[in-house]
């Protein structure tokens, strides 16, 4: 897709991979609006406060985004919550139950409000973010991977529902990226800006791909298939360790 001349609204884009994304579009030529709970400038970028979790805030933020920019075009959802959850605890709910309503239903809650929008265009595009750890577990948050597991196949049935209304959906897939002390917890998380250099690359590709996958996230997206799964669960596993000293 043509990243020049873009409407895009990024929720969750205050920080992170959003913030990094948000940059790599307005200084392709995009006019990009960045949605966080904090209002705040950032960058130099128009901001929307919204909160994922609240149906009203995403509506207000709707309406607010909508009577500036009558012409967006591109909506990226990718706000998200990452939990270390001790499933031998019953305490872990309240863990669980934050990670989903944040980063699965938070999910929804935006596409619900933005694609009659644009339907009604009759063109656009909308990004969701997953993660790598949708298709390949990292079992010290069982519920981050299943929220982004969910993600992943809301994604696809959305893509199905909206052939032929000129709504194309695409679905970025991020590995372990080195953002907000990242690159300390995991030495082996992507450095930003190189992760960045291949989804653009990806997403100005024509036709643009259903899935973004950069090489970073290859081993996790096709585990399965590659025969490495079981291996790499349990490899993944020896985390728990720490938790359990916990």
């Amino acid at each position: 897709m043509d990243l020049t001349q873009r409407t895009a609204l990024i929720v969750g884009g205050t920080s992170g991979i959003g913030l990094g994304l948000a940059r790599r579009l307005a200084e392709a030529g995009s006019t990009v609006v960045v949605g966080g709970r904090r209002a705040a400038p950032v960058d130099g970028l128009e901001t929307v406060q919204v909160d994922v979790t609240d149906e009203t805030s995403v509506r207000r933020a709707r309406d607010a985004v909508l009577a500036a920019h009558p012409d967006l075009d591109l909506v990226v959802t990718m706000s998200g919550v990452m939990l270390v959850e001790d499933l031998r605890d019953p305490a872990h709910f309240a863990a669980a139950e934050t990670t989903v309503v944040t980063n699965l239903l938070g999910t929804i809650r935006v596409l619900d409000a933005f694609t009659p929008h644009l339907i009604g265009r009759g063109a656009g595009r909308i990004v969701t973010v997953s993660s790598g750890i949708a298709f390949l577990p990292f079992p010290p948050m069982p519920t981050y991977a299943a929220s982004k597991a969910g993600v992943h196949a809301y994604t696809e049935a959305l893509r199905a529902q909206l052939a032929g209304t000129g709504v194309e959906v695409t679905e970025l897939v991020p590995p372990a990226v080195a953002t907000a002390g990242q690159e300390e917890v995991n030495p082996a998380a992507l450095p930003l800006d190189a992760f960045l250099d291949e989804v653009l690359d990806l997403l100005a590709q024509e036709p643009t791909p259903d899935e973004v996958l950069v090489r970073g996230v290859l081993m996790h997206r096709w585990a399965e298939r590659d025969g490495t799964y079981a291996d790499l669960v349990a490899r993944r596993s020896q985390a728990l360790t720490a938790l359990r000293r916990g």
